[in-house]
């Protein structure tokens, strides 16, 4: 046991001591996937964990409205200061039949509604990973983790090109090690647990459905 001891702290001392050479196993690991075949390849992996995918183009806010609206969404919450919140007001229906709500309040004083039945929430996200087909997202002040944690749909635009083979590719692509976010989420289809019996269950620990519009 002591033996054992000395040795895990003995391999943590090395690598104390010597941090980028410990880190330096090699490139990162990528496959010979071209565009089109990583954005079928992260189809593929969401779609068998229900996941929805959509592939939209410049109307995406339009197109997205229409979506909910079929479901009976009654609100899509979102960060105005996000990434794409602008360019979702800009290209929402002037007489919608799904309302914007804009995420402004403390949680404190909005909990009610964001935990009414008939709502949606909407994200960006840093990019994807073909292999497991996983949104990566760092959720900010601008849109907070209860936007993707909360609603019962949560809907997240991703740009196409932002999809990576595998996610130590996108480490490496997006340089993570010279600024990591105070929170970091990989989210693979919809929340999901199984009890005792091994019976699957969706959105016990978050929304029920995940739907990705690939841009």
């Amino acid at each position: 046991m002591c033996d054992a001891r000395r040795l895990i702290l003995e391999r943590l001392r090395a690598t104390r001591r010597d941090p980028v050479g410990a880190a330096a196993a090699g490139p990162p690991r990528r496959f010979p996937w071209g565009s089109a075949e990583r954005l079928a390849r992260f189809q593929e992996r969401l779609t068998a964990v229900h996941g929805e995918v959509h592939r939209v183009a410049t109307q995406w806010p339009r197109f997205l409205h229409d979506l909910l609206r079929r479901r009976q969404v009654r609100d899509l919450l979102f960060g105005p200061g996000g990434c794409h919140g602008a360019a979702l007001a800009q290209g929402w229906p002037d007489e919608p039949a799904v309302r914007l709500r804009p995420y402004l309040e403390p949680v404190e004083q909005c909990r009610n509604a964001l935990f009414e039945a008939a709502l949606a929430g909407f994200s960006g996200c840093r990019g994807a990973v073909a292999q497991t087909g996983s949104l990566v997202l760092w959720p900010d002040a601008h849109e907070p983790r209860l936007l993707s944690l909360v609603p019962p749909i949560h809907v997240v635009l991703l740009d196409a090109d932002s999809i990576y083979s595998t996610f130590a590719e996108l480490l490496a692509a997006q340089d993570w090690a010279q600024g990591m976010p105070t929170n970091a989420l990989l989210i693979t289809g919809p929340s999901k647990s199984a009890d005792i019996e091994q019976t699957l269950t969706y959105g016990v620990h978050g929304p029920k459905e995940l739907i990705v519009l690939v841009r």
